[in-house]
């Protein structure tokens, strides 16, 4: 169904007054090109204006953006935005952040509007206020947009997105924006789920479908159901994929076909290693992960070349560039990370999951030098032209300076 002239049309567009065809530019992780310049940190209070039971664990949450915060609300489809929640009220108890893709607005939503989707993992925190409390009329902190997971910027690739669970929101709004904005590209959908009760926007996949027929493909995987065939009935694994592949016709050989996977740590990881034996090469896939830092395994820290007196003692002399300007920071034994020291002095630093698998504190290291542990949300082409994450970074030299501005 066609919506109405302005209905869903995204905040890039609005912010820009570009047609609603436009080609989307995007950025991979994969990619060695640096990011482009992140707009301004901070937060904003964003008016609920829609609040949508999804399933027994979720809610779409519809946000107004006022016109003069238009420009700094412009995305592209794929990327995400911090929530900023206090436990126990405004200005009270102890703040929390939590990341959410941006998900495409329900049709009937007015232009200029943001949608996120929150589940509710378990008792407290920002999942169970979302679900339980929270109501058109009150009002969110959002940060602005973030993030690479982004459409590859190609006239007619077949786009193959590989999700699970709450990976979808971002998938479904790359999915959307393809099929708007490039005629001759196809788009073919993974999706693994529980039940048939927990998919997530499955009215919405369902539309988007009888719309493009011919473009757009959905296989649902339920690993607590049985399926008409074996192959949809159980976890996505590393015999079934190849063949859920093929059934899409997404072949491994095709250069263009590209690969995003968006999911839990096991589901990303495992669905990555299959592409890499099909012979996918990585500038071809693109991933992002929804998980807890208990379940994702840690791969092993990488050192910097080189120790200084920081890495004994743990001290050590930052300086940093946001939005412009410089501060200076001292980083003590007890600061748990380089992020943790910054936000003494820089309140506004973005951060949001602190486990390494967002990306939002992503900065480079100008000077200095640094190890990281997690480090999901970073490809190894940042890597090498010195981006760090700075919650999951300690200081090996005795001064380091990042700048969040690149």
């Amino acid at each position: 169904m066609t919506p109405p002239d302005g209905a869903g049309r995204s905040l890039e567009e609005r912010a820009h007054g570009r047609d609603r065809h436009r080609q989307p530019q995007s950025q991979s992780q994969s990619q060695s090109q640096p990011q482009p310049v992140r707009p301004a940190s901070g937060f904003h209070a964003l008016p609920v204006i829609r609040v949508d039971r999804l399933t027994d664990t979720a809610v779409g949450v519809t946000l107004g953006v006022p016109g003069e915060l238009a420009a700094t609300f412009a995305h592209r489809p794929g990327q995400h935005i911090a929530v900023r929640h206090h436990l126990g009220g405004p200005g009270a108890g102890e703040e929390i952040r939590r990341s959410y893709s941006i998900c495409r607005p329900p049709l009937s939503a007015p232009p200029g509007t943001l949608r996120i989707v929150v589940k509710q993992l378990g008792p407290g925190g920002f999942g169970e206020h979302a679900l339980g409390t929270l109501a058109v009329g009150d009002t969110l902190e959002v940060g602005p947009p973030r993030g690479g997971f982004t459409l590859v910027d190609r006239s007619g690739a077949h786009h193959v997105l590989i999700g699970g669970g709450s990976g979808i929101t971002p998938l479904m709004s790359m999915a959307a924006a393809a099929l708007r904005d490039d005629p001759e590209c196809r788009v073919s959908l993974l999706y693994a789920n529980r039940t048939t009760r927990s998919i997530l926007l499955a009215e919405e996949l369902t539309d988007l479908k009888d719309r493009y027929t011919d473009r757009f493909f959905v296989l649902h995987v339920l690993s607590r159901e049985e399926r008409e065939s074996p192959v949809l009935s159980g976890r996505i694994d590393a015999v079934k994929l190849p063949r859920l592949l093929a059934g899409l016709g997404a072949r491994p050989d095709d250069d263009r076909a590209h690969f995003y996977l968006c999911g839990p740590w096991g589901l990303v990881e495992s669905a990555g290693e299959v592409l890499r034996r099909l012979g996918v090469t990585p500038s071809r896939v693109r991933r992002e992960l929804f998980t807890t830092a208990a379940e994702a395994q840690d791969p092993p820290a990488r050192p910097a070349p080189g120790t200084g007196t920081a890495a004994s003692t743990g001290s050590a002399r930052i300086t940093v560039t946001l939005n412009g300007r410089s501060t200076e920071a001292d980083m003590t034994p007890q600061d748990s990370s380089l992020l943790a020291a910054v936000l003494r002095h820089r309140l506004e630093t973005p951060y949001s999951c602190r486990d390494g698998l967002c990306g939002s504190c992503r900065a480079r290291v100008v000077e200095g030098e640094v190890v990281l542990h997690r480090r999901h949300a970073l490809s190894r082409e940042e890597e090498e032209a010195g981006y760090t994450l700075p919650c999951q970074a300690r200081p090996m030299s005795d001064h380091v300076r990042l700048d969040f501005d690149v």
